[in-house]
């Protein structure tokens, strides 16, 4: 479409700034042409600040804009399934932010209607689509750390920025539907998104804030290759954003850092002032700014492959079956959170059985070797698992 596309906003919070921002230069042709918000003032400021042609204070009307032909969701997760429905009835494709909905039978009856009405739909989970995230899948997908055997994501912040996200019956929970949602699928997309969720353990607790839902939360998803998925969230973290992944295989390790101690480093006694990065707390003392945000936090890339999808007619990287599959993770930990056990994944699985990892095992005179390594001398130590008994025993031997 060489004019590009016609978007309606829904939403003018922070997130809506970061679409907004992306959108107006990804591809150079694709335009905001109406904003909705709930605050005439916040939807006129919105439209003057990025040059949007029209606000109004009507979601049906900002969806059936006549020019309109994608319409983004950027509002608050208690809002997400009235508007998605609007949205496929108006035939209109749409685009969700994180996360689809507030638990996963909510998500599935967004999914349902999304389908049913034969719409495409994408899923806006940015952080899968940050360029080092999409270059580590490619090479995880490309074999070269094996069989993943392990996917550690972290997300912790001082707190999110709206009063909405802090009420747990808006939200539909706390730091593990803001920030588990974004870790759970970074994971899904390392271990393979066809190795089926089979089980969660879970902590969370209140521990720093007056509110009703978790402030911090740690998990363990079980996946049914026997790999292992651990996310670590926090709303009390101090010091920025933190946002780190770590991926082992049977053949190699990956670390990323997203966010913090990137490479940029600066140190202010306070002279200046301005913004700097998203959650940072101070503008003083040894800062950590990002060089262009909605590149490093993948908004770029995110929107790029939902509008090349939409035209080309395939599915997204992210999909809204994705975002169904992360709800019902969610609802997991929550369980396991209350019951100190393992809770299974009740989820409509549409992916097929996913194999064991197995690793070939390499033979010294018969017997299973269960770890080779090279000594300082030069010669190589084997240690061995006995072919007939098989207890563990070493032995060195020359080159």
């Amino acid at each position: 479409m060489a004019d590009g596309r016609r978007i309606s906003m829904l939403g003018t919070g922070l997130i809506g700034d970061f679409y907004t921002m992306t959108l107006h230069g990804q591809r150079g042709r694709d335009r905001v042409g109406v904003v909705y918000s709930r605050s005439e003032e916040r939807g006129q400021a919105f439209a003057d600040r990025w040059d949007i042609p029209r606000s109004t204070t009507s979601m049906e009307d900002a969806i059936n804009d006549p020019e309109t032909d994608v319409v983004v969701v950027a509002l608050p997760n208690f809002l997400h399934e009235e508007a998605i429905g609007m949205i496929a009835d108006a035939g209109k494709a749409v685009l969700c932010t994180k996360p689809l909905a507030r638990s996963g039978e909510e998500a599935k009856r967004i999914l349902d209607r999304v389908e049913a009405a034969g719409i495409f739909a994408g899923y806006l989970e940015d952080l899968c689509y940050t360029p080092k995230t999409l270059k580590a899948i490619s090479a995880v997908q490309g074999g070269s750390i094996g069989d993943v055997t392990w996917v550690r994501s972290r997300e912790t912040h001082p707190g999110p920025h709206s009063a909405w996200f802090w009420d747990k019956d808006q939200a539909g929970g706390g730091a593990i539907v803001d920030l588990g949602c974004h870790c759970i699928e970074i994971i899904r997309n390392f271990v393979g998104k066809g190795n089926r969720p089979i089980d969660v353990m879970a902590w969370a607790d209140t521990l720093v804030h007056p509110i009703k839902a978790e402030d911090n939360a740690v998990a363990l998803i079980r996946f049914e290759s026997g790999a292992i998925g651990q996310f670590e969230v926090s709303w009390s973290f101090r010091g920025g954003m933190d946002l780190r992944d770590e991926v082992a295989g049977t053949e190699g390790t990956i670390w990323l850092n997203h966010f913090l101690r990137t490479g940029y480093e600066m140190y202010t006694s306070g002279g200046g002032d301005g913004y700097v990065a998203e959650k940072l707390e101070s503008n003083e003392g040894w800062l950590f700014p990002v060089g262009d945000e909605v590149s490093e936090l993948g908004y770029v890339d995110m929107f790029t492959d939902m509008f090349n999808s939409l035209e080309a007619g395939t599915d997204p990287m992210e999909s809204f079956y994705d975002g169904y599959v992360v709800n019902a993770i969610m609802d997991a930990a929550y369980r396991s959170a209350e019951s100190r056990q393992w809770e299974p994944v009740d989820v409509e699985w549409r992916g097929g059985p996913t194999d064991r990892i197995a690793k070939d095992t390499a033979f010294h005179d018969g017997h299973a070797i269960v770890k080779q390594e090279l000594l300082p001398d030069g010669r190589t130590k084997l240690i061995l698992s006995d072919k007939d008994t098989g207890s563990i025993f070493d032995i060195v031997i020359d080159g």
